[in-house]
């Protein structure tokens, strides 16, 4: 009997609210038995909390740039913090930051949790460095009145010099296969693409004695505008690098449509691949990621549903 399993999913929070999601799905020939924990193996060495918000570690920032057009809905900010290396954390971790000032109580501000968008070496290749990829939040209220939200701003008025108070790092939900010929497929939304720019710079911008990717890498990202494809350069630059092992396709909502006149959401580019996917999915050491706005869920969980279906997999 073929029965079709899959790890509980894991959800925490990330950058502008939207949430993650880590699935392990494999098929199997045997009868339905309890399933398997993911190896705790790629867990080893793996830190956590190192810092807390009462003795956060104090980093400076290195750099933050607007990585958005100027005509894209809302504003997204690459930035990099300093650590010296006193922060280590992997690819696929999270680290907390506690924004200047009091809130309206007069208390210090809750910290908030944001994906880490660079490898464990950092962008500048020293493993000294963290970098995090923002959304600004500005909304308005029930009674007309603009928001602004504490942290994001706070991070996205950052100057160069600016000192930060970063906890952590923590989570080990998102931490990337070690088997350097898994299939990874990732997909994301907006900023939800931090996690996976870190796997990615990992694969195919690095050299590691221990670790050469061989296996196949493949991003779908969802944005509204093209003006809002975040490090698009960065990632062509990978598909160049290794044609074989990288795929990468883009879903722009409001600018491309699929050959139903729908607008093309991540799950909508997704279903032009869908026997495809499935197929990888019956791979033992295929590994889907999920980072983002929750609103992708349904759709991508109906596509495989039905074709699980229909091959009598439950």
């Amino acid at each position: 009997k073929i029965s079709f399993n899959k790890v509980p999913l894991y959800y925490r929070n990330v950058s502008g609210g939207s949430r993650l999601v880590s699935i392990r799905a494999q098929v199997t020939t045997e009868a339905p038995a309890k399933v398997e924990k993911i190896s705790k193996k790629q867990e080893e060495g793996v830190i956590v909390n190192k810092f807390r918000p009462k003795e956060p570690y104090v980093g400076r920032c290195l750099l933050n740039t607007k990585i958005t057009g100027d005509d894209a809905p809302g504003e997204t900010w690459h930035m990099v913090f300093s650590t010296e290396g006193e922060v280590p954390y992997r690819e696929g971790q999270s680290i907390g930051v506690i924004a200047d000032g009091v809130d309206a109580n007069g208390k210090p501000h809750k910290l908030r949790l944001y994906s880490i968008a660079s490898s464990a070496l950092g962008d500048f290749g020293d493993s000294k460095t963290v970098s995090l990829c923002v959304k600004r939040l500005v909304y308005t209220n029930d009674k007309g009145e603009e928001v602004k939200g504490v942290c994001s701003n706070f991070l996205c008025d950052l100057k160069p010099g600016a000192e930060v108070k970063i906890t952590g790092p923590v989570g080990k939900e998102m931490l990337m296969p070690k088997d350097p010929n898994a299939t990874v497929i990732m997909l994301a939304t907006g900023t939800g693409i931090a996690p996976f720019r870190s796997f990615l710079w990992k694969m195919f911008f690095e050299k590691h004695e221990d670790y050469k990717f061989n296996g196949t890498a493949w991003l779908f990202l969802g944005v509204p505008t093209s003006s809002s494809l975040l490090y698009k350069e960065e990632f062509e630059k990978m598909k160049e690098k290794a044609p074989e092992n990288f795929r990468l396709d883009f879903a722009v909502s409001r600018e491309q449509t699929n050959e139903k006149g729908e607008k093309m959401y991540i799950q909508t580019r997704m279903a032009q691949y869908a026997e495809e996917l499935w197929t990888l999915l019956q791979k033992d050491n295929t590994f889907i990621y999920m980072c983002g706005l929750k609103g992708m869920e349904q759709g991508i969980d109906e596509i495989m549903s039905s074709l699980a279906e229909r091959d009598g997999i439950v």
